[in-house]
C-alpha cells in the first residue's frame, strides 16, 4: 500500500512482443511488471494485442484490478487479438495514431524485450523526450540482458559523437520492474530539449501529412 500511495505515476505505457520469446524468463518478467503496476494502482496503455508478453501483461494487470487500455491499429487486429479482449480497447487508423495515442495517455514508458516494433516504439519516445516533445520517463526492463547490446549501441553514440551524453540519461534501465521504477521515480531531466515543448502540438502527432496513393 505504501507504494501505491507514493508512486508519481497514473498510466505507464509499456512496449512489448507479440511474441512470448523462447525463454520462460520473459514471460515471468511480463507478469513480475504486471504484478508491480497493480501493486503500484498504476494503471496500464500498451499495444492492444492479447498475444505474447502483451497478453500476459495486460491480463494480469486486469486480473488485479487496474484500467487497461489498448490501442491498436485496425490492420492488427486479426493478427494480435485472439480471443476475448482485455479491458478497453482503442482501434486507431495507423501506427502513427497508435503511438501518438499511447503517448498521449501515459505518464511513462517501460519497454519489455521485444522486436523490431518494441524497439521503433521506444525510440521514437526517446527522440521525442529529446526533441523536447514530453518530459516523461523511459526505461528499459533488461531481461537477462536482453538489451545490453542496444545500450552498448547508445554509449558508441556517445563516444563517436552523434549523442549528447546529457541525452544519453534519457534511458533508464535495470533488470528488475521495481528497480525500474525506482530510477524513473527519481527521474528528472538533465538534457537540453531540441525546442521547448510548448513549440509542439503534441494532441496533433497522429495528424501526420499522409500522402495520396498515386493512382
Amino acid at each position: 500500500m505504501e507504494a501505491s500511495r507514493s508512486c508519481k505515476f497514473k498510466r505507464v505505457c509499456v512496449f512489448c512482443g507479440s511474441a512470448s520469446g523462447r525463454r520462460q524468463v520473459f514471460s515471468d518478467a511480463a507478469v513480475e511488471l504486471g504484478n508491480e503496476l497493480v501493486k503500484r494502482k498504476i494503471d496500464l496503455v500498451y499495444g492492444g494485442g492479447s498475444v505474447g508478453l502483451m497478453g500476459l501483461v495486460s491480463q494480469r494487470v486486469h486480473d488485479g484490478g487496474c484500467h487497461v487500455l489498448g490501442v491498436i491499429p485496425r490492420a492488427l487486429v486479426p493478427f494480435e487479438i485472439s480471443g476475448e479482449t482485455v479491458g478497453e480497447v482503442r482501434i486507431v487508423s495507423d501506427m502513427h495514431e497508435r503511438k501518438a495515442e499511447m503517448a498521449r495517455e501515459a505518464d511513462a514508458f517501460i519497454a519489455l524485450p521485444g522486436g523490431y516494433g518494441t524497439m521503433e516504439e521506444l525510440l521514437e519516445m526517446i527522440a521525442w523526450s529529446q526533441l523536447g516533445i514530453h518530459k516523461k520517463p523511459v526505461g528499459l526492463l533488461n531481461i537477462d540482458g536482453y538489451y545490453n547490446s542496444l545500450l552498448s549501441l547508445f554509449d558508441n553514440g556517445v563516444e563517436e559523437g552523434f549523442i549528447m551524453p546529457s541525452a544519453r540519461q534519457i534511458v533508464l534501465s535495470a533488470p528488475t520492474a521495481k528497480e525500474l521504477f525506482m530510477k524513473m521515480e527519481q527521474y528528472a531531466p538533465l538534457h537540453d530539449h531540441v525546442a521547448p515543448q510548448e513549440s509542439w502540438q503534441v494532441e496533433k502527432l497522429a495528424n501526420y501529412p499522409r500522402e495520396e496513393n498515386p493512382q
